[in-house]
């Protein structure tokens, strides 16, 4: 995140302290906090047309986004807190989550339990299960 907001502020030229406060007031909710990891879902398509279609399709994809701890059931994502990006007709191609995880799945995610991710919308079924080691480890490192 750190380099994220570094980079913002160099192609922005924003060298002034409000300008900086501005930037981490809008990443800062971003940084897990001990008890989650938050995340930027992004749906790409190069085509416009296809993107189109497909955002239309994948209506409320945001709130079928889960990660799962080894012997927990899935947590889903809480998406969009800052503002509504989906409408009736699509949803928005980025999305910000946050997956809330209990003391019991963050002890057993730090003492090495496997993490797995996917999705269950309608439209749109995928899943790593589980993660790769260092994604995992990765993950970790993120709970208090």
């Amino acid at each position: 995140m750190q380099y994220q907001v570094q980079e913002m502020l160099r192609i922005e030229r924003i060298f002034e302290e409000e300008g900086i406060n501005e930037e981490l007031q809008a990443y800062n909710p971003l940084i897990p906090d001990g008890s989650n990891w938050k995340a930027t879902f992004m749906v790409e398509y190069e085509d416009a047309e296809e993107r189109k279609h497909a955002l239309a399709k994948l209506v409320g994809i945001e709130d079928k986004v889960w990660a799962r701890v080894e012997g927990f059931d899935k947590v889903y994502a809480i998406a969009d807190e800052d503002l509504e990006r989906t409408t009736e007709e699509k949803t928005s191609s980025v999305h910000f989550m946050r997956f809330e995880l209990s003391a019991e799945m963050v002890g057993a995610v730090k003492s090495g339990a496997a993490v797995a991710m996917g999705i269950d919308h309608e439209n749109c079924q995928e899943a790593v299960d589980p993660l790769p080691a260092a994604t995992r480890d990765s993950l970790a490192a993120d709970l208090g």
